[in-house]
Parts: C-alpha cells; structure tokens; sequence
C-alpha cells in the first residue's frame, strides 16, 4: 500500500500541538520535545501503510514518543546528564500562584522516573485508560498501576499533599 502523503500531512498538521505538549510533559524541554516529536513522526510516516486506519496513527505516534523518551532518559542517565528543574519565565496575566504551582509541578515530575513520568503524562495530562496507557507503554494494566500508584507517591511527597495534576493540562506548557 503506497503511502499518502496528503493524509499524514493532515495528520500532522491536526496533531502536532497535541503531540508537542505530550512531549514536552514527558522530557521538560521546548527543544527535547520537538526533537521528541519530530523522531516519533518519522516512525509513524515509516509506518504510515501499514497502519490501515489513519485513526491508529495517534496510538502509534503515542507509542512511539513514550519509548523514545524513555530510551533517551536511560542514555542520558547513563551519561550522567540531568535535566534542570527550573522552567523559563513566562507572561501568566497576574496569575503568580497559579505559576509558581506548576512550576513546582513540573519540577516534580521532572525527578520522575522515565516510565513513571510516562504514565502520568499519558494517564492525567492525555487522559488515556488503563488499558490504553498499558498498550503505549507496551506493558501490562497491572504495570501501569503500579507505576502510577508510585509516581503518585513520590509527586505527593515532592510537592505536598495540594498538588493537582490537572494544573499540568492548564496553560503553561508550550504548544
């Protein structure tokens, strides 16, 4: 089956945004993100006929920008690198606790685990199943419970027992 351009050219243009944020969310970098974003777009244009159902393209590029960042976050951790827990300055409209909320928010998350950080992004912020997380991450549901059960965990202790996760899905993270 050839590949149609014109449908994932479609796809890419309805999707990107969406996509971005998800990325964003899981490595806490504009430039990681879009790196992200862009290697996972070239495996869904790869996979583009095999897919059948352009609706299984979201899934798959899912999938594809979950495993990637989880493989880059074990090199990186391999190499000693670390990620900084500090975000650039945005303009909020005088909302300055709302910030300062999800910036700590973000650290957070950022001192995540890969797959921890994988699942609450996928859970919370894209809001997936179960089901659905367990088939991006290609683990079991029982896996994404336990992940999720100790990134909760861990979040409540790094932030306090106030913290909100939908603060990640409201404005401040980049499109």
């Amino acid at each position: 089956m050839p590949r149609d351009r014109a449908a994932f050219a479609e796809f890419v243009a309805a999707r990107s945004p969406a996509l971005q944020r998800a990325a964003y969310l899981m490595v806490g970098d504009v430039g990681l993100a879009q790196d992200l974003v862009q290697e996972a777009l070239t495996r869904t244009y790869v996979a583009w006929p095999r897919l059948r159902d352009p609706a299984n393209a979201e899934a798959y590029t899912r999938k594809a920008i979950t495993t990637t960042a989880i493989t880059w976050f074990r090199r990186r951790s391999w190499t000693g690198e670390r990620a900084t827990g500090a975000l650039p300055d945005r303009a909020t409209n005088g909302h300055a606790d709302t910030v300062v909320l999800r910036q700590s928010l973000m650290a957070a998350l950022g001192q995540l685990p890969p797959r921890q950080r994988a699942v609450i992004v996928l859970r919370f912020y894209e809001d997936l199943t179960e089901h659905q997380t367990a088939a991006a991450l290609g683990c079991a549901v029982g896996t994404v419970k336990s992940q999720t059960s100790a990134a909760l965990v861990k979040l409540r202790a790094l932030t306090g027992d106030d913290f909100d996760l939908n603060d990640l899905a409201t404005g401040g993270v980049p499109a």
